[in-house]
Parts: structure tokens; C-alpha cells; sequence
């Protein structure tokens, strides 16, 4: 059974840091190129269906090569463990923003998404 979870989500005030986990477990973590993604609050009403998540971060299979949006470039980094099959994302200089629900994204052929974790930034 695949699984991803997400941890690590919650409340920061404007400048702080929150490092996520993506736990995978039921597929070769290693072969897969992994990508956090988020979603806004009212975003969904505001792109076209399958556009209401904004890729954030990108890493490929081996970690060796990421991508990082330009809205989060310099603040955010994306980093693997394929030994423990955790995928990770590290925020810091947190913006209002930011606030959205965060998932990680699994692909190699097919794909999985993870269920989400809340992210919310305000003081």
C-alpha cells in the first residue's frame, strides 16, 4: 500500500522556520523523483482544474539536482533520504504568503500525492 504523509506543518509567525517531512512507505522511494507542492486558501477557485496547486520544489530521484520556484528561491530548500525514504522540505524567512496546505508528490511512470500539512504563517 502506497503512502505518503507529511508532518512538520503548523502556525509560525512571519520570519520563522518550519522544516516538512514526507514519510513514503509501498514503492522504491529511490527511483522516484519526488516535488512538494501547495495549494493557497481559495486557490481552487482561482485556476483552472488541475492548476490550483503551485509547484514549489523539485528533486530528482538521486537528490543530486533540484528546482526551486522563484517565489521561494533563497528560503526554501528541498532535500531526500533515500536510506530512511523521507523526503524533506526546509522554509525559512517564512512570508504570510506562504500559508497554504503543502503535499508531497511522487513520480517515476505513475504518481502519488501525500495527504497535505497545513502551513500557516501569521503573527
Amino acid at each position: 500500500q502506497v503512502q505518503l504523509v507529511e508532518s512538520g506543518g503548523g502556525l509560525v509567525q512571519p520570519g520563522g522556520s518550519l522544516r516538512l517531512s514526507c514519510a513514503a512507505s509501498g514503492f522504491t522511494f529511490s527511483r522516484y523523483a519526488m516535488s512538494w507542492y501547495r495549494q493557497a486558501p481559495g486557490k481552487e477557485r482561482d485556476q483552472a482544474p488541475g492548476k490550483e496547486r503551485e509547484l514549489v520544489a523539485t528533486i530528482t530521484s538521486t537528490g543530486g539536482s533540484t528546482n526551486i520556484a522563484d517565489s521561494v528561491k533563497g528560503r526554501f530548500t528541498i532535500s531526500r533520504d533515500n536510506a530512511k525514504n523521507i523526503l524533506y522540505l526546509q522554509m525559512n524567512s517564512l512570508k504570510p504568503e506562504d500559508t497554504a496546505v503543502y503535499y508531497c508528490y511522487a513520480r517515476y511512470g505513475t504518481s502519488y500525492w501525500g495527504q497535505g500539512t497545513q502551513v500557516t504563517v501569521s503573527s
